[in-house]
């Protein structure tokens, strides 16, 4: 396990090598700033209209958190949903496409120095975009008064959701050696994930009441909302972490593989 650093910030560097960090980074940095723009203009009217009609009560239960952060953290959980794939779709997609997956595993690192080393380079970046994200609400402490738990916990909620997304996107091109390919799966992947809830609300499982909550906790946003209303529960962090987990061993299982082959 000493090896997984190295692995890990040699992984780092190589996206910021190619362009796919820089792009990754400016749309995000776009969108987000888009997004909370548009927030805390539709806030400030909100607040106009229910002063304009006197609206006092209304306005005494207007909460910055559930109003404004809330919906700017659920919003950017979507754009991390899109933008994930195209950080980890040549994770070791790239290795097969370039002929050194086989210098990797005859190295003397083990096959989960390479699958924690790669995942946890993308998931510094993934971080690193959190941190971003995180800019946003800070300037609210500025001229408003959100509440700092329910801050702080969606953010920890966020950066949960996208090392989850990290993970999947790193099993999917563990299974390809097509980036393309592994965009796709991991987006699929991460869409049906996304339309567990509904399924299970629309009744597409029939009357199997088990299962229905099952497709619901499998669902990241399920949790995610627990963490945006500021309940940090250790069922919901468990949750992240058997499916990190899980998805981690499956992609040491498809990278093991090719040596059997």
């Amino acid at each position: 396990m000493r090896h997984v650093p190295t692995v890990a910030m040699r992984e780092l560097r190589s996206l910021f090598v190619s362009p796919v960090a820089y792009v990754v980074l400016s749309l995000f940095c776009v969108l987000a700033g888009l997004f909370f723009v548009i927030g805390v203009a539709a806030f400030d009217t909100w607040v106009r209209q229910l002063m304009q009609f006197q609206a006092f009560d209304q306005l005494q239960e207007l909460n910055l958190n559930d109003q404004l952060v809330s919906n700017f953290y659920d919003t950017m959980s979507v754009i991390l949903l899109i933008l994930t794939p195209a950080v980890t779709m040549g994770l070791f997609a790239a290795e097969k496409t370039n002929g050194t997956q086989e210098l990797l595993l005859t190295s003397p690192l083990t096959i989960w120095d390479i699958v924690l080393g790669k995942y946890l380079g993308a998931a510094l970046f993934v971080a690193l975009l959190v941190l971003l994200v995180a800019a946003f609400p800070m300037l609210l402490f500025l001229y408003g008064d959100p509440e700092i738990g329910k801050t702080v916990s969606g953010l920890i909620g966020l950066l949960l959701v996208g090392w989850t997304y990290t993970a999947m996107g790193c099993f999917a091109s563990s299974l390809t050696r097509s980036q393309i390919v592994s965009f796709l799966i991991t987006l699929v992947l991460l869409l049906t994930l996304l339309l567990l809830p509904a399924i299970s609300d629309l009744g597409v499982v029939g009357d199997a009441e088990g299962l229905g909550r099952t497709l619901r906790w499998l669902s990241t946003g399920e949790h995610f909302q627990q963490l945006l209303k500021g309940l940090v529960d250790t069922a919901d962090l468990a949750y992240f972490a058997v499916i990190i987990g899980s998805m981690l061993l499956l992609t040491k299982a498809a990278v093991e593989s090719v040596r059997w082959r």
